[in-house]
């Protein structure tokens, strides 16, 4: 009965810390696929945001197709961004300036903004 108790005391708190994380309207918003519209670098790239914590970036660069992925998490209104490429990993911190269904613009630590609407 003990163990019973127990079982179901941590179904509760996993169930709540999911709900958490799915309730957040940014991390709701966030997850999907997304194309670059504004940018000093090349434009028409897309980034995908996954509700798992996965970032997949595609660009174009020339006549190469440049992938990179990783990982990302939310900590209030920035995304912390792990990217791995060439054996070597990096992480940024971009600030949510805009985000609804359509939209979002996000600002790196050097004050560089990109803008992207989201694919369907």
């Amino acid at each position: 009965m003990t163990v019973n108790r127990f079982a179901m005391a941590g179904m509760l708190i996993v169930s709540s810390a999911f709900v958490a994380v799915a309730g957040n309207d940014t991390a709701v918003k966030l997850v999907g696929v997304w194309e670059v519209t504004k940018s000093k670098g090349p434009l028409g790239g897309t980034v995908e945001f996954t509700k798992e914590g996965k970032i997949r970036i595609r660009i174009k660069i020339k006549d190469k197709n440049v992938e990179i992925d990783g990982s990302y998490k939310l900590e209030n209104e920035k995304i912390i961004a792990t990217l791995n490429f060439g054996g070597k990993s990096k992480t940024d911190s971009l600030k949510i300036k805009k985000l609804n269904d359509t939209e979002l613009h996000i600002e790196d630590e050097k004050g560089m903004t990109e803008e992207f609407k989201r694919l369907k």
